[in-house]
Protein backbone atom coordinates (compact mmCIF):
# COMPACT_ATOMS: atom_id res chain seq x y z
CA UNK A 1 0.00 0.00 0.00
CA UNK A 2 3.07 2.41 -0.47
CA UNK A 3 1.42 4.17 -3.29
CA UNK A 4 -1.62 5.68 -0.84
CA UNK A 5 1.03 6.15 1.90
CA UNK A 6 2.71 9.56 3.01
CA UNK A 7 4.86 11.41 5.15
CA UNK A 8 2.09 11.52 7.92
CA UNK A 9 -0.34 9.04 6.90
CA UNK A 10 0.34 5.31 6.84
CA UNK A 11 -1.54 3.28 4.80
CA UNK A 12 -2.34 -0.75 5.39
CA UNK A 13 -4.43 -3.88 3.99
CA UNK A 14 -4.88 -5.71 7.34
CA UNK A 15 -7.22 -7.70 5.28
CA UNK A 16 -8.63 -8.44 2.16
CA UNK A 17 -10.69 -5.33 1.24
CA UNK A 18 -9.81 -3.64 4.34
CA UNK A 19 -8.33 -0.70 4.46
CA UNK A 20 -6.45 0.56 7.75
CA UNK A 21 -5.49 4.71 7.60
CA UNK A 22 -2.95 5.43 10.50
CA UNK A 23 -2.47 9.15 11.24
CA UNK A 24 1.31 9.79 12.57
CA UNK A 25 1.58 13.35 12.81
CA UNK A 26 3.07 13.71 16.85
CA UNK A 27 -0.10 16.13 17.41
CA UNK A 28 -3.12 17.21 14.67
CA UNK A 29 -3.32 18.66 10.94
CA UNK A 30 -1.15 21.33 9.29
CA UNK A 31 -2.31 22.33 5.84
CA UNK A 32 -0.06 19.87 4.34
CA UNK A 33 -1.41 17.25 6.32
CA UNK A 34 -5.17 17.79 5.45
CA UNK A 35 -4.86 18.45 2.30
CA UNK A 36 -2.75 14.86 2.32
CA UNK A 37 -5.87 13.24 3.68
CA UNK A 38 -8.54 14.56 1.04
CA UNK A 39 -6.06 13.01 -1.47
CA UNK A 40 -5.77 9.94 -0.20
CA UNK A 41 -9.90 8.83 -0.19
CA UNK A 42 -10.17 10.65 -3.84
CA UNK A 43 -7.22 8.81 -5.23
CA UNK A 44 -8.49 5.42 -3.59
CA UNK A 45 -12.00 6.07 -5.06
CA UNK A 46 -10.16 7.17 -8.69
CA UNK A 47 -8.04 4.53 -9.16
CA UNK A 48 -11.61 2.30 -8.28
CA UNK A 49 -9.47 0.52 -5.83
CA UNK A 50 -11.13 -2.50 -4.60
CA UNK A 51 -11.25 -1.45 -0.71
CA UNK A 52 -15.26 -2.14 0.41
CA UNK A 53 -14.59 -1.17 4.26
CA UNK A 54 -11.85 1.46 6.11
CA UNK A 55 -10.84 2.37 8.97
CA UNK A 56 -9.00 5.51 10.56
CA UNK A 57 -7.26 5.36 13.31
CA UNK A 58 -3.83 6.89 14.82
CA UNK A 59 -0.58 5.69 15.06
CA UNK A 60 0.21 6.90 18.18
CA UNK A 61 -0.70 5.21 21.59
CA UNK A 62 -2.25 7.71 23.74
CA UNK A 63 -4.06 9.98 21.78
CA UNK A 64 -6.06 10.31 18.36
CA UNK A 65 -5.64 13.66 17.73
CA UNK A 66 -4.10 16.21 19.66
CA UNK A 67 -5.91 19.84 18.53
CA UNK A 68 -4.47 22.12 16.95
CA UNK A 69 -0.34 23.22 17.37
CA UNK A 70 0.85 24.14 13.73
CA UNK A 71 -2.56 24.72 12.30
CA UNK A 72 -2.41 27.56 14.95
CA UNK A 73 -0.26 29.09 12.23
CA UNK A 74 -2.77 28.63 9.92
CA UNK A 75 -5.60 30.14 11.75
CA UNK A 76 -3.59 33.10 12.83
CA UNK A 77 -3.26 33.56 9.12
CA UNK A 78 -6.56 33.44 8.48
CA UNK A 79 -7.52 36.07 11.10
CA UNK A 80 -6.54 39.51 12.10
CA UNK A 81 -3.31 38.39 12.49
CA UNK A 82 -2.48 37.13 9.13
CA UNK A 83 -4.73 39.85 7.79
CA UNK A 84 -2.62 42.43 4.92
CA UNK A 85 -3.79 45.91 5.55
CA UNK A 86 -2.82 46.31 1.49
CA UNK A 87 -5.10 44.15 0.56
CA UNK A 88 -8.89 44.63 0.04
CA UNK A 89 -10.83 43.07 2.69
CA UNK A 90 -13.60 41.52 0.84
CA UNK A 91 -10.42 40.17 -1.71
CA UNK A 92 -9.16 38.77 1.35
CA UNK A 93 -12.33 37.58 2.98
CA UNK A 94 -12.90 35.44 -0.37
CA UNK A 95 -9.08 34.08 -0.43
CA UNK A 96 -10.25 32.75 3.21
CA UNK A 97 -13.38 31.29 2.50
CA UNK A 98 -11.60 29.42 -0.37
CA UNK A 99 -9.39 28.11 1.83
CA UNK A 100 -11.50 26.92 4.21
CA UNK A 101 -13.86 25.27 1.75
CA UNK A 102 -10.91 23.44 0.51
CA UNK A 103 -10.50 22.04 4.23
CA UNK A 104 -13.59 21.14 4.91
CA UNK A 105 -13.63 19.09 1.30
CA UNK A 106 -10.47 17.37 2.59
CA UNK A 107 -11.65 16.74 5.85
CA UNK A 108 -15.06 15.74 4.26
CA UNK A 109 -13.55 13.16 1.91
CA UNK A 110 -14.83 10.21 4.13
CA UNK A 111 -18.10 10.95 3.23
CA UNK A 112 -17.91 11.24 -0.62
CA UNK A 113 -15.98 7.67 -0.10
CA UNK A 114 -18.46 4.63 -1.95
CA UNK A 115 -17.60 3.03 0.93
CA UNK A 116 -17.94 2.72 4.83
CA UNK A 117 -15.56 4.89 6.72
CA UNK A 118 -14.84 3.56 10.47
CA UNK A 119 -13.00 5.88 13.09
CA UNK A 120 -11.23 3.77 15.80
CA UNK A 121 -10.49 6.45 18.72
CA UNK A 122 -8.75 6.13 21.29
CA UNK A 123 -7.12 8.84 23.94
CA UNK A 124 -7.39 12.51 23.22
CA UNK A 125 -9.63 13.71 20.12
CA UNK A 126 -9.41 17.17 20.20
CA UNK A 127 -10.87 19.78 17.59
CA UNK A 128 -9.98 18.74 14.48
CA UNK A 129 -10.46 15.28 15.66
CA UNK A 130 -14.16 15.66 16.60
CA UNK A 131 -14.47 17.35 12.88
CA UNK A 132 -12.70 14.37 11.26
CA UNK A 133 -14.86 11.51 13.04
CA UNK A 134 -18.21 13.24 12.93
CA UNK A 135 -17.89 12.72 9.40
CA UNK A 136 -17.14 8.53 9.33
CA UNK A 137 -20.07 6.57 9.27
CA UNK A 138 -19.11 4.37 12.49
CA UNK A 139 -17.46 5.71 15.19
CA UNK A 140 -15.96 2.85 18.00
CA UNK A 141 -14.23 4.53 20.74
CA UNK A 142 -11.89 3.09 23.66
CA UNK A 143 -12.69 3.55 27.35
CA UNK A 144 -9.75 5.61 27.71
CA UNK A 145 -11.22 8.26 25.14
CA UNK A 146 -11.44 11.88 26.10
CA UNK A 147 -13.62 14.18 23.58
CA UNK A 148 -13.33 18.35 23.16
CA UNK A 149 -14.42 20.39 21.31
CA UNK A 150 -11.77 23.06 21.57
CA UNK A 151 -12.16 25.95 18.70
CA UNK A 152 -13.60 28.04 21.64
CA UNK A 153 -10.72 28.56 23.10
CA UNK A 154 -8.66 29.86 20.46
CA UNK A 155 -11.23 32.26 19.85
CA UNK A 156 -12.76 30.57 16.48
CA UNK A 157 -16.09 28.71 16.12
CA UNK A 158 -15.78 25.41 14.41
CA UNK A 159 -15.83 25.66 11.01
CA UNK A 160 -14.86 22.59 9.24
CA UNK A 161 -17.44 19.65 9.99
CA UNK A 162 -18.69 19.73 14.07
CA UNK A 163 -21.33 22.01 14.22
CA UNK A 164 -22.94 20.80 11.06
CA UNK A 165 -22.50 17.39 12.23
CA UNK A 166 -22.84 17.05 15.69
CA UNK A 167 -26.23 18.47 16.22
CA UNK A 168 -27.53 15.66 13.36
CA UNK A 169 -25.67 12.66 15.42
CA UNK A 170 -26.82 13.23 18.69
CA UNK A 171 -30.10 15.20 17.77
CA UNK A 172 -29.56 17.10 20.94
CA UNK A 173 -29.05 20.76 20.51
CA UNK A 174 -28.63 22.01 24.03
CA UNK A 175 -25.19 19.74 24.81
CA UNK A 176 -24.36 20.86 21.55
CA UNK A 177 -23.83 23.92 22.26
CA UNK A 178 -23.20 23.07 25.63
CA UNK A 179 -20.50 21.77 24.68
CA UNK A 180 -18.99 23.77 21.97
CA UNK A 181 -19.71 27.06 24.07
CA UNK A 182 -17.67 25.57 27.09
CA UNK A 183 -14.78 23.46 25.29
CA UNK A 184 -14.86 21.15 28.13
CA UNK A 185 -14.10 17.72 27.57
CA UNK A 186 -16.27 14.33 27.77
CA UNK A 187 -15.57 10.86 28.46
CA UNK A 188 -16.31 8.04 26.04
CA UNK A 189 -19.36 6.95 28.32
CA UNK A 190 -20.82 10.50 27.70
CA UNK A 191 -20.09 10.12 23.92
CA UNK A 192 -21.83 6.75 23.54
CA UNK A 193 -24.74 7.92 25.36
CA UNK A 194 -25.46 11.16 22.99
CA UNK A 195 -24.48 9.14 20.74
CA UNK A 196 -21.70 10.11 19.29
CA UNK A 197 -20.46 6.68 19.59
CA UNK A 198 -21.95 3.52 18.54
CA UNK A 199 -19.75 1.35 21.06
CA UNK A 200 -16.87 1.48 23.91
CA UNK A 201 -14.56 -0.96 24.32
CA UNK A 202 -12.74 -1.26 27.35
CA UNK A 203 -8.76 -0.72 27.01
CA UNK A 204 -6.55 1.72 24.55
CA UNK A 205 -5.86 1.49 21.41
CA UNK A 206 -5.00 -2.16 20.26
CA UNK A 207 -8.74 -3.03 21.76
CA UNK A 208 -10.45 0.07 20.10
CA UNK A 209 -8.97 -0.99 17.13
CA UNK A 210 -9.08 -4.69 17.16
CA UNK A 211 -13.21 -4.50 17.02
CA UNK A 212 -13.34 -1.72 14.25
CA UNK A 213 -11.07 -3.73 11.88
CA UNK A 214 -13.27 -6.76 12.86
CA UNK A 215 -16.18 -4.92 12.27
CA UNK A 216 -14.45 -3.69 8.74
CA UNK A 217 -13.85 -7.06 7.87
CA UNK A 218 -17.66 -8.39 8.29
CA UNK A 219 -19.02 -5.80 6.27
CA UNK A 220 -16.27 -6.41 3.66
CA UNK A 221 -17.96 -9.72 3.20
CA UNK A 222 -21.30 -8.44 1.87
CA UNK A 223 -22.37 -7.28 -1.20
CA UNK A 224 -20.43 -4.03 -2.26
CA UNK A 225 -23.35 -2.63 -4.11
CA UNK A 226 -25.45 -3.00 -1.43
CA UNK A 227 -23.10 -1.60 0.94
CA UNK A 228 -22.65 1.06 -1.20
CA UNK A 229 -25.56 1.89 -1.70
CA UNK A 230 -27.23 1.67 1.64
CA UNK A 231 -24.61 4.18 2.64
CA UNK A 232 -25.84 6.90 -0.17
CA UNK A 233 -29.60 6.19 0.89
CA UNK A 234 -28.80 7.27 4.36
CA UNK A 235 -26.94 10.23 3.78
CA UNK A 236 -29.71 11.44 1.64
CA UNK A 237 -32.13 10.64 4.11
CA UNK A 238 -29.86 12.77 6.61
CA UNK A 239 -30.78 15.64 4.12
CA UNK A 240 -33.63 15.18 3.34
CA UNK A 241 -37.42 14.46 3.78
CA UNK A 242 -39.12 11.13 4.17
CA UNK A 243 -41.46 11.05 0.67
CA UNK A 244 -37.84 12.58 -1.06
CA UNK A 245 -35.92 10.34 0.43
CA UNK A 246 -38.63 7.31 -0.57
CA UNK A 247 -39.13 8.56 -3.98
CA UNK A 248 -34.69 8.85 -4.50
CA UNK A 249 -34.21 5.45 -2.84
CA UNK A 250 -36.94 3.70 -5.82
CA UNK A 251 -35.01 5.31 -8.29
CA UNK A 252 -31.69 4.17 -6.80
CA UNK A 253 -33.30 0.94 -6.49
CA UNK A 254 -34.71 0.50 -9.81
CA UNK A 255 -30.75 0.46 -11.51
CA UNK A 256 -29.39 -1.24 -7.89
CA UNK A 257 -31.91 -4.57 -8.21
CA UNK A 258 -29.84 -5.34 -11.37
CA UNK A 259 -27.09 -6.12 -9.75
CA UNK A 260 -25.22 -10.07 -10.07
CA UNK A 261 -24.70 -9.81 -6.14
CA UNK A 262 -28.04 -11.22 -5.25
CA UNK A 263 -27.67 -13.93 -7.30
CA UNK A 264 -24.15 -14.39 -6.32
CA UNK A 265 -25.42 -14.50 -2.70
CA UNK A 266 -27.89 -17.00 -3.04
CA UNK A 267 -26.19 -19.55 -4.91
CA UNK A 268 -23.17 -19.07 -2.68
CA UNK A 269 -25.90 -19.53 0.23
CA UNK A 270 -27.80 -22.28 -1.10
CA UNK A 271 -24.24 -24.26 -1.36
CA UNK A 272 -23.02 -23.08 2.41
CA UNK A 273 -20.34 -21.09 0.82
CA UNK A 274 -19.21 -17.80 1.90
CA UNK A 275 -20.35 -15.73 -1.05
CA UNK A 276 -17.78 -13.76 -3.40
CA UNK A 277 -18.68 -10.78 -5.12
CA UNK A 278 -17.33 -8.59 -7.84
CA UNK A 279 -15.37 -5.46 -7.48
CA UNK A 280 -17.65 -2.48 -6.83
CA UNK A 281 -15.63 -0.26 -9.88
CA UNK A 282 -15.33 -1.97 -13.41
CA UNK A 283 -11.85 -1.21 -14.71
CA UNK A 284 -12.36 0.73 -18.17
CA UNK A 285 -9.87 2.29 -20.28
CA UNK A 286 -11.00 5.14 -22.05
CA UNK A 287 -10.65 4.90 -26.06
CA UNK A 288 -8.64 7.77 -27.66
CA UNK A 289 -10.98 10.08 -29.82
Amino acid sequence: MSQYSSKWIKVSEPSPHVLLVELARSNAFCTEFWVAYGQLFEAITNDGYDVRALVVSSAFPKFFTGGLDCTLNDAAALGANGTDASQDSARTSLATRRKLIAFQEAIGAPERAPYPVIASIHGYCIGLGVDLIGICDIRYAASNASFAIKEVDIGLAPDIGSLAYLPKITGNHSLVRELTYTARSFSAAEAEKIGLVSKVVQGGRDEVLKEALDLAKFIASKSPIAVSGSKHLITHSRDHSVPDNLAYTGAWNAAALMTNDIRDGLVARSKKEAPKFAPLTIQTKLSKL
